[in-house]
């Protein structure tokens, strides 16, 4: 008999927005004070692009 839920379920994109999110939730238990837009920044692993200077 197959059983319904027993399923295996692997998708590589979820995993990391779970391990993103899980990041950010053990910096944001562990801070004093909110964790800086730069902060957050840092943990995602966002690298910002250089604003083109105005003509």
């Amino acid at each position: 008999m197959h059983d319904q839920f027993d399923v295996t379920l692997e998708d590589a994109d979820l995993l990391g927005e779970v391990e993103l999110t899980t990041n950010l939730i053990i910096a944001a238990s562990e801070a004093d004070e909110h964790l800086s837009p730069a902060e957050i920044d840092e943990i995602l692993g966002v690298v910002p692009t250089p604003r083109a200077a105005d003509s």
